[in-house]
């Protein structure tokens, strides 16, 4: 039956094509900025967006559309566009993009600044069950995308089935996962996005044949092209067509004490009071399905506190937040019929229905369910009313859960079409209900909503996913670099894993542990969490993983102002976090590299995932030199080489050039501030020039950028063999009132000399301002910053 089954296949594949090889041109049509393309069993509608976006949509005579658009939030730019009619094609040229349309035989080519990107040869295709739309690639391209996958970073070769499911448990492999989109990247800076949330494939070169299919079982096959010169271009230019992630709360980026899960109001308290005894900076506080139930099934949909277990959540919130820590709630879309709010989801008609329209109910793992209907608007509100009454109490944040979701009868109806129509939104949808509701009813808020699935664009809603339920185990953390590289390219860069790891698990394994929690410094979000029979808090560890976690833990602290830096550089123009080596330097060397990775722009992260070692081989980016974090080594730039792997701390490198600020004191973000700090800078002879920009607002008001309620700092560095000159100006919005002034400590790496004197806006600096450890190589001035400065360090 298999073998059948694949020969079928073939055989439809062969027909589609042929029926494509037969299509035909028949006229040309521009309407304004619109270009129609009538062929022989259809029309094509090219709409340049911008100078390096365009959508294709296909229309058959023989099939009615039905467009549901959820990734694309960008409307058209009307760019400047001239066209060329010859007589065996025509060219449809912009600054950037351009399209041939070759008449006979037919095809639509793609280019940026006159390099071929791809084409559409064979195009559209029609079976009995699916559409599909196939293009033609290089041969020798690199593909990513796909969502969340475990496949290695070159993901041709493989066909990608877009359909959210979770694969709990995994390791070194996985085909699918909790968040699937339906695009690719390739090598050749460009990607295609196609703009249906239907259950489908991408089919990515699987034959071998430089070809890549998207086959769908509803909606489209209309797509999106994206170019750039480079790859942070891309990004860019993807993430102003889907929109950007708006800022998180800067507690959201702290560390979170977590489990599956808090049983009692006395563990919540009990377990945060560990942090504090043990001097581990927590910022919040997750609480899993207990806090409206006592068992694991039977009571999904209750929404509501479990009042025999928390018998005074509000001052239980309240205490938490006298202390910094923010509380966060699990909730899932599923309404159990055994809960206590099942007769009021029935009589309101928020839940999926069947096809007599009656509430859908089916067994899963935790009882007999119905699903909320998110796409449908009073479901939405009565949704929401939920979400506002318990942020009302206290909550600070949400955890949505099980959101693929993870069970989705295809016969199950919502308001919008069946569940296989619209599964891959559901998530997306779910996100925008909490991220609306803050806008409308909590402006002065930022929400945090971490969530497992999603769609393209969902980071526009404030999205924060994570990798679903890995294996505790080496296995599973080998695998987390690349998925959230991955997701940070399709522009969804808070992806980042359960630290520790979450699922199975014997015993507990410190090295494991240790080396995770490590690699969490230099992930998105700090968040170990774990099923409860081995403790995922650092507080539960021994003495010595505790101490290293604990020193783990601080730096991630003492690193904020960097990473909420990054923060920012992303809401602006869609930057990475975790950003692959390729964005620097584009070679064959780097285009599949996975072991080291840029965290921001200027540190170089090497994870441990392997146990016992005491080397490992990273790659250094060319361009400049890399200086060990830790002990301030040289490294060269566009070479491999082996380094030392030590207990207390994975290898990170710092950019020669770069300026990375820090705070010198770990401490919760609900007293943080950037009146004092630590700058940081790596002198590098092969570097003459840098610059950097730190940016800082109150670390909770939405769109503080956009309202003008924030500062901004200039650095900048000169450096010839005379003299190395650090210039400062100080930017603030128009309604920043903070303080101005700021005493910061410059940390001057790789002096090797101690300098003849030091001048402050040229005034030479008296040596009680100013140390050189000949030792470390490193000089550390103690400055007053103003408005302007400039700090010259005469050697």
């Amino acid at each position: 039956m298999k073998r059948f089954l694949t020969a079928l296949t073939v055989l439809v594949f062969i027909v589609s094509l042929g029926k494509a090889q037969e299509r035909t041109f028949e006229s040309f049509n521009q309407e304004k900025y619109t270009f129609e393309i009538k062929v022989s069993d259809g029309l094509y509608v090219l709409t340049p967006y911008t100078a390096n976006i365009i959508h294709s949509a296909f229309y058959p005579d023989s099939l009615p559309v039905d467009n549901q658009s959820y990734a694309a939030v960008l409307s058209p730019q009307n760019p400047e566009v001239k066209v060329t009619k010859g007589d065996g094609e025509i060219l449809i040229a912009g600054d950037a993009m351009s399209v041939t349309i070759q008449k006979q035989p037919f095809a639509i080519r793609y280019l940026h600044k006159n390099n071929l990107l791809f084409e559409e040869k064979y195009g559209y295709a029609l079976t009995d069950t699916s559409q599909k739309r196939t293009l033609t690639i290089g041969e020798s391209d690199i593909l990513y995308g796909g969502g969340e996958r475990v496949l290695g970073m070159n993901r041709r070769g493989h066909r990608l089935q877009i359909y959210n499911r979770a694969h709990y448990g995994y390791t070194t492999h996985s085909e699918l996962m909790n968040y699937a989109i339906p695009m690719y990247l390739s090598s050749e800076k460009y990607a295609v996005l196609f703009d249906n949330a239907s259950h489908a494939f991408l089919d990515l070169d699987s034959r071998g044949n430089n070809q890549v299919t998207y086959e769908t079982f509803g909606g489209t096959t209309n797509y999106f092209v994206i170019s750039a010169d480079d790859w942070y271009g891309l990004t860019e230019n993807y993430t102003q067509l889907t929109g950007r992630q708006p800022l998180p709360p800067r507690w959201a980026l702290g560390n979170f004490s977590s489990r599956f899960g808090y049983h009692t109001q006395e563990e919540v308290l009990s377990t945060v009071d560990k942090f504090f005894q043990n001097d581990i900076p927590v910022d919040a506080v997750i609480l899993d399905l207990y806090w409206f139930g006592p068992e694991l099934k039977g009571h999904m949909g209750n929404l509501a506190w479990d009042y025999n277990a928390f018998p005074d959540p509000e001052k239980m919130m309240d205490s938490l937040k006298s202390r910094g820590v923010k509380t966060v709630l699990i909730t899932e879309p599923f309404v159990l019929t055994t809960s206590n709010r099942w007769e009021e989801a029935v009589r309101e008609d928020v839940l999926g229905t069947d096809a007599n329209g009656f509430p859908y109910t089916y067994d899963f793992f935790f009882g007999n369910t119905g699903l909320i209907d998110v796409f449908k608007l009073n479901a939405r509100r009565w949704f929401w009313d939920i979400y506002k009454e318990l942020a009302e109490q206290g909550v600070a944040g949400w955890w949505g859960d099980l959101g693929e979701p993870e069970v989705h009868p295809a016969d199950l109806q919502h308001v919008n079409g069946t569940a296989d129509d619209v599964h891959n939104a559901y998530g997306h949808e779910w996100a925008s209900i909490i991220y609306e509701g803050y806008r409308r009813d909590f402006p002065q808020q930022r929400p945090f909503i971490l969530m497992r699935a999603g769609f393209a664009g969902s980071q526009r809603y404030g999205m924060i996913p994570w990798t679903g339920d890995v294996s505790r185990s080496w296995g599973g953390l080998v695998p987390q670099p690349e998925i959230s590289l991955q997701m940070g390219m399709q522009g969804v860069a808070y992806t980042h894993s359960d630290l520790g790891g979450f699922a199975g698990g014997d015993s507990l394994n410190t090295e494991l542990y240790r080396r995770w929690m490590q690699y969490g410094v230099f992930q998105p979000i700090y968040r170990p969490h774990a099923q409860e029979a081995i403790p995922s808090e650092p507080v539960f560890m021994p003495d010595s993983t505790k101490n290293r976690v604990r020193k783990a833990i601080k730096l991630r602290y003492k690193l904020m102002p960097y990473i909420y830096n990054m923060a920012f550089e992303n809401h602006i123009d869609g930057t990475p976090l975790m950003i692959p080596l390729f964005f620097e330097e584009h070679n064959e060397k780097t285009l599949e590299y996975d072991e080291a990775y840029l965290w921001g722009k200027s540190l170089l992260v090497s994870p441990v995932k392997q146990p016992g070692i005491k080397k490992q081989e990273v790659y250094f980016p060319e361009g400049q030199s890399w200086f060990d974090f830790y002990s301030g080594e040289k490294i060269s730039g566009a070479q491999s080489k082996v380094v030392d792997v030590v207990p207390g701390h994975i290898p990170v490198f710092a950019k020669g050039g770069a300026f990375i600020p820090m705070k010198a004191k770990a401490e919760s973000t609900s007293s943080y501030n950037l009146n004092s700090f630590d700058m940081h800078f790596f002198t590098d002879e092969n570097v003459t020039k840098s610059s950097y920009e730190l940016y800082n607002d109150d670390g909770h008001t939405p769109a503080a950028f956009e309202k003008g309620l924030y500062e901004m700092m200039h650095f900048s560095s000169e450096n010839n063999k005379d003299v190395l000159k650090l210039r400062y100006r100080h930017e603030k919005g128009s309604g920043w009132t903070c303080k101005q002034e700021k005493n910061v400590r410059f940390i001057v790496h790789n002096t090797t000399k101690k300098p003849r004197k030091i001048m402050l806006n040229g005034e030479k600096q008296d040596k009680k301002q100013w140390t050189w450890d000949r030792e470390k190589s490193e000089l550390t001035i103690n400055v007053i910053l103003d408005e302007k400065a400039i700090l010259e360090i005469v050697k």
